[in-house]
């Protein structure tokens, strides 16, 4: 390295060290650039540095450079020779100043006599001394420069200034640790809360929050200014609390809004054929194995009296619990279908649960009031034992007798419902921004994500940047239910929304934003807080699947892992299907659910297959012909279905045939004694002999190599291996049913005539699928 030094007026003593510096010997030949230059006492000596002057006089010391400059000289001065020289300078000026200067130069050319050096660095014996001899001591200087060297004082890594600047991304700070005693709590944040406030909500100290508000970029004031609910979900979620959003309506226009009804009732209730004869349609008929595999939203208008009702109808099948689930948080009502030949069913009852749970009203229609077989009468005796206070017995329940297919009562149905959502007095606030909540979730190779969603309050407008989940986007365009391109979308109303990033959940509350920005730093976030909570989900899972494999290895117990892939063309249908397909988990076999979404299968899928070893499931969709020979040639296994209990039918079978069995003893055959034989020993007579059992088969067959039980009165007397088999005095390996035989036991001599022998034989007991008539699948070992 280029060794740089300052030269300023001194004794003509040193001038022989000088020219032994300058030497060809000790320094490379380079050209140095000459920087500035002064002369005489008094005169302003000036230079120029990347564009930064500077200027002294002789007895003045010259100031320092700000530190921004010093930085922006340490990345540029590195690039050649010559910069290294003034890198040096410059550093000698900032750290230290210097006075009494008169005359002064850089280069290796003209010096003025009687000059002196200053070394900035260590010279090339100096290197190869300390290199010689590295245990020697240091001196204090040097201890003092390593110190330096190692803290990295003038070792800064050079610039790469060929590549043109990029943004870098938002990256949140790292907190060491969480709110204290709230790791798993919800807070409830809202519009104009204080930072104090949120501070003791939450748990954390006034100085962790502010300083994670200036490394997002967001301004911080008084821990009494307010803050955005944006800022504050992001807050609460970088110290790992949930939180919950409250919006205020003090100054918000509140108009009436529509009732959301959602239908829910056993399978094959007529659910879907009630609610095709309200809007007249059939949407029954082209249901897969009709059955509602979906959740469907639609309005369906009311021109008697100038309103609509949104309609949410749900699976009825066991399988999709969790989509039931959903729609009862969502709604308003709840009509509950009960049909008037099956009575109350299992699902009928976990529906009552729901709404229940979501405290929602809830408005009985009993369907199929046509058939012979209905008795509406038992239908409501069976729902008032369960709890239900029904009108006709003092109740508020309102009871509505109808037929989806005759179309009788649907009148009656309309006017409760009507009357229901009256009595409730529902409203909601229509400006402002909106909130909504995702009821289902589908990829279109068109459009990309798509996302069903129903407005709770507020105006949802195309072009809106909105957060959903995890999962951002800027609006392109909102859809009815027919279809059809609107600019907007107002309370309790279905629209379909386009132009999002990824895929969100269904149930997922919509979040809308004032910009793109702010989307991404909340999308990030939320990403995050939903990696941790997986992340520890898993580790929880993992180690409760070590607990159980080691307890059933102690108990003798072999656990098989069955690795799925769900593929199905929503996202709600494809987290119901493989909440159903972990129900089917046995002591046995573990189902594992590799991995699920939505769209066709993909050549991705089948890598994912080969790599785990798992089958595919693919429920409503299907994939290309080049990915199903592929599969074929790789001996992956790909289910297509559109039945859920066929699926589970299918899997079940799969599970049964993958199990490994429990070895169990099983009854053989049965052989009675009808005679004793005693044989002495040859060589010691006065030993006593052998006890021969004459015996004749029963039942089965006896088998040598199988392990003996006698019993005597039924109670077991013995339990051994059989020491000999003969028949008619020949050794063989088995007798069979109505054959006479003689056995010797090992370990027991003691036989009686009318004693019972069975021969037990290991067996390996197979797991069963069974199937219920409520649809409610287990797997049996």
């Amino acid at each position: 390295m280029f060794r740089s030094m300052l030269v300023r007026s001194s004794s003509s003593a040193k001038q022989s060290l000088l020219r032994r510096s300058f030497s060809s010997e000790s320094v490379p030949e380079r050209k140095v650039a000459i920087l500035g230059a002064a002369g005489g006492i008094g005169q302003p000596l000036a230079y120029q540095f990347e564009g930064i002057q500077a200027s002294f006089k002789r007895g003045l010391v010259l100031p320092r450079v700000a530190a921004s400059t010093e930085r922006q000289l340490s990345y540029t001065v590195l690039r050649n020779a010559s910069e290294s020289v003034s890198f040096s300078f410059a550093r000698y000026i900032n750290g230290f100043g210097f006075s009494s200067l008169s005359n002064w130069s850089y280069g290796r050319e003209s010096f003025p006599t009687g000059t002196s050096t200053r070394y900035f660095h260590a010279s090339r014996e100096t290197l190869a001394r300390r290199k010689e001899d590295p245990d020697r001591p240091l001196s204090h200087r040097e201890r003092k420069k390593q110190t330096v060297r190692i803290k990295g004082k003038f070792s800064k890594r050079e610039k790469k200034t060929d590549q043109p600047p990029v943004e870098a991304p938002y990256v949140p700070p790292r907190l060491k640790r969480l709110a204290k005693g709230l790791p798993e709590k919800t807070v409830d944040i809202f519009e104009g809360m204080t930072l104090l406030e949120l501070s003791k909500r939450t748990g954390e100290s006034l100085a962790i929050l502010q300083s994670i508000l200036v490394n997002v970029g967001e301004t911080v004031g008084s821990e009494f200014d307010t803050i955005s609910v944006d800022e504050a979900e992001l807050l609460a979620m970088e110290i790992g609390i949930n939180v919950r959003r409250l919006h205020t309506t003090e100054g918000s226009e509140i108009l009436p809004r529509p009732p959301v009804v959602t239908v829910m009732g056993h399978v094959d209730h007529g659910k879907t054929s009630l609610l095709d004869a309200l809007r007249n349609t059939s949407v029954a008929a082209r249901e897969a194995g009709g059955i509602t595999q979906h959740v469907g939203a639609f309005v369906v208008g009311m021109p008697d009296s100038g309103t609509s009702i949104t309609f949410l109808d749900t699976p009825g099948h066991a399988a999709f619990s969790e989509m039931r689930a959903r729609g009862a948080a969502v709604t308003d009502i709840v009509v509950l279908v009960v049909a008037a030949d099956d009575g109350v069913m299992p699902q009928t009852l976990e529906a009552i649960a729901h709404a229940r749970s979501a405290n929602v009203p809830i408005v009985v229609a009993i369907n199929k009031c046509d058939k012979p077989g209905a008795n509406p009468e038992r239908v409501k005796n069976q729902l008032a034992a369960e709890g239900i206070e029904l009108e006709d017995i003092g109740g508020n329940v309102q009871v509505v007798e109808v037929s989806a297919i005759k179309s009788t009562g649907l009148d009656k149905l309309e006017e409760a419902l009507l009357l229901q959502a009256v009595d409730m007095d529902l409203k909601a606030r229509v400006d402002g921004p909106a909130q909504a909540y995702v009821v289902e979730a589908r990829l279109d190779k068109g459009r990309g994500p798509l996302a069903t969603i129903i407005i709770k309050a507020g105006t949802l407008l195309s072009g809106h940047h909105v957060v959903i989940g995890y999962q951002w986007g800027r609006l392109r365009g909102i859809r009815d239910m027919l279809g059809k391109l609107t600019d907007r979308a107002t309370p309790a109303v279905p629209v379909e929304i386009e132009g999002l990033k990824g895929l969100p959940m269904a149930g997922d509350d919509v979040i809308v934003v004032e910009s793109e920005e702010r989307a991404k730093m909340l999308s990030e976030g939320r990403r995050r807080k939903y990696e941790r909570d997986r992340l520890l989900k898993a580790e929880e899972a993992r180690i409760a699947e070590a607990e159980m494999e080691k307890a059933e290895s102690d108990e003798g117990f072999v656990r098989v892992e069955l690795p799925i892939i769900v593929k199905s063309d929503v996202q709600g249908t494809a987290q119901a299907v493989a909440d159903a397909l972990k129900t089917l988990n046995s002591p046995q076999v573990f189902v594992n659910i590799v991995y699920s979404g939505v769209g066709a299968i993909s050549q991705s899928d089948l890598d994912k297959a080969q790599a785990t070893g798992a089958c595919i499931v693919g429920f409503n969709v299907k994939g290309a012909s080049s990915v199903n020979l592929s599969a074929a040639q790789a001996s992956v296994k790909v289910f297509h279905h559109r039945v859920i209990y066929h699926l589970l039918e299918d899997i079940g079978n799969l599970i049964v045939e993958k199990a490994p069995g429990v070895s169990e003893l099983e009854v053989a055959g049965e052989a009675e004694v009808l005679s004793i034989f005693k044989i002495l020993g040859k060589r010691r007579p006065e030993e006593d002999g052998v006890n021969i059992a004459g015996c004749k088969v029963m039942d089965g067959r006896v088998c040598r190599s199988g392990l003996m039980r006698l019993l005597r009165s039924g109670e077991v007397l013995f339990e051994g291996s059989c020491a000999s088999l003969k028949r008619e005095k020949q050794d063989v390996e088995q007798v069979g049913k109505g054959s006479e035989c003689g056995v010797v036991m090992g370990d027991w001599n003691d036989f009686r005539v009318g004693d019972v022998i069975q021969c037990m034989e290991p067996v390996i007991r197979k797991p069963k699928f069974v199937s219920s008539e409520s649809g409610a699948v287990r797997i049996e070992c």
